[in-house]
């Protein structure tokens, strides 16, 4: 049976979830430490009361009985809990048997997977972080950096920084899988000794047959100059990818979300340098229809689940290659794998899943993509995000809530979700 949240604790425990390269710790010790000692700034500051800090770096899913009782038993004891993202979820049947919790972090300021009603009913504080902290933050340089001054070349320059390394990661996929690189480095490296004689040009020798090596350009790339590139979002993340694709490669860029006007459209070109009329906003059919290169951008709800279905994938051409990192339910997993399995689109590039992390033994890690007529399939454990300065500035951000936590209660908590 649950209990009621005890009193504004005079020691203080932190448990770190989910932190699989284990980056946190030393960065929670050292600011922590950091703060600590009165700085000129500060002069008043004064001694944190004991805090202990554990991390635990195997997520566990409390949709799983047996899981949900360990994971309780592992969280019951602590006031503050960090959370990475959405990887262990906090639902109310857990946040109901943590009595002592107090203050939950998270990163990001959006966190599907944690019931802030239920929160916010036990009086447990809830918040994100902005990504606003300095990543080199370690040094105690807490000022975000400043913006620069006004100018064309400026203001570009402002523009390159903001680039999201999930952007980025988008592109990384289509590359990998339009560039054929994802399949034919595993090839060249793991591939077989055979008899069968290498193409070749040179006059012959009469020893072709003695030994060759197999495979060699097993198939053709996709050259994206004047391709469709579809955007099923056109956020920021959405938007920066399509600029992108229109400066990078010159293709035609293409737009569809259910609320998406051209005059939106436009105004998120503009924001990006780019003329009005850059991103042209089209129906959904015709997006799937025409584009060659898919990307979905949609924030998950549970309007938008499964927004990519049956229906969807059968618009899509034959050769053409669905991108997602944005949430796996955002894809019917069922319908999708139904369609890899037939060959039913040139391959798909998925950082996320319908569960994380993937399980190991599954028909994602099992199946033999790319072989005897199915489609290609790059996967990257939802890596759209990680990078070693965006986590050290987020464990950054979380180290300074719990200082003002502990010393100055809710007051302290900065960008509260709750």
């Amino acid at each position: 049976m649950s209990s009621s949240p005890s009193p504004f604790p005079q020691t203080h425990s932190l448990a770190i979830l989910d932190d699989y390269p284990s980056l946190s710790p030393p960065i929670f010790a050292h600011h922590l430490s950091h703060l600590l000692s009165p700085s000129s700034s500060s002069p008043s500051s004064t001694p944190l009361p004991t805090l202990t800090i554990s991390s635990f770096p195997t997520t566990l899913s409390p949709s799983h009985p047996s899981s949900l009782a360990t994971l309780i038993t592992r969280l019951k004891p602590y006031t503050i809990i960090s959370t990475m993202r959405e990887r262990t979820p906090f639902p109310s049947s857990l946040l109901t048997e943590l009595p002592n919790l107090r203050l939950l972090l998270t990163t990001g300021m959006r966190n599907a997977s944690i019931d802030l009603q239920a929160a916010k009913e036990r009086g447990i504080v809830v918040a994100g972080t902005t990504g606003s902290r300095a990543a080199d933050s370690i040094e105690g340089n807490w000022e975000p950096e400043p913006r620069l001054a006004g100018g064309e070349g400026e203001e570009e320059k402002e523009r390159m920084k903001e680039f999201q390394p999930t952007a980025q990661h988008t592109w990384s996929l289509i590359l990998a899988l339009t560039s054929r690189v994802a399949t034919d480095s595993p090839s060249l490296q793991h591939g077989s000794f055979t008899a069968t004689p290498a193409p070749t040009t040179e006059p012959s020798t009469g020893s072709e047959s003695e030994v060759g090596y197999e495979p060699w350009q097993t198939g053709f790339t996709l050259p994206l100059s004047g391709k469709v590139l579809g955007i099923v979002g056109l956020g920021k993340l959405g938007s920066q990818v399509a600029r992108t694709g229109l400066l990078g490669f010159g293709m035609r860029i293409i737009a569809w979300s259910s609320s998406l006007t051209q005059s939106a459209a436009d105004a998120a070109a503009l924001s990006l340098g780019l003329p009005p009329g850059s991103f042209t906003v089209v129906e959904k059919e015709e997006l799937f229809r025409s584009a060659d290169v898919v990307s979905v951008h949609y924030v998950l709800s549970p309007r938008s689940v499964g927004v990519v279905g049956e229906k969807e994938l059968a618009w899509m051409k034959k050769g053409a290659y669905l991108i997602n990192t944005a949430r796996g339910p955002l894809v019917d997993e069922d319908a999708l794998y139904e369609c890899l399995s037939r060959g039913g689109v040139g391959g798909v590039g998925l950082d996320v899943f319908w569960r994380e992390p993937l399980e190991r033994e599954g028909r994602w890690r099992g199946t033999a993509w790319g072989r005897e007529g199915r489609s290609e399939v790059v996967m990257s454990p939802h890596m759209g995000y990680v990078s070693e300065e965006g986590l050290r500035g987020w464990y950054g951000e979380q180290a300074v809530n719990v200082r003002g936590w502990i010393e100055r209660g809710v007051e302290g908590v900065e960008n509260r979700m709750d």
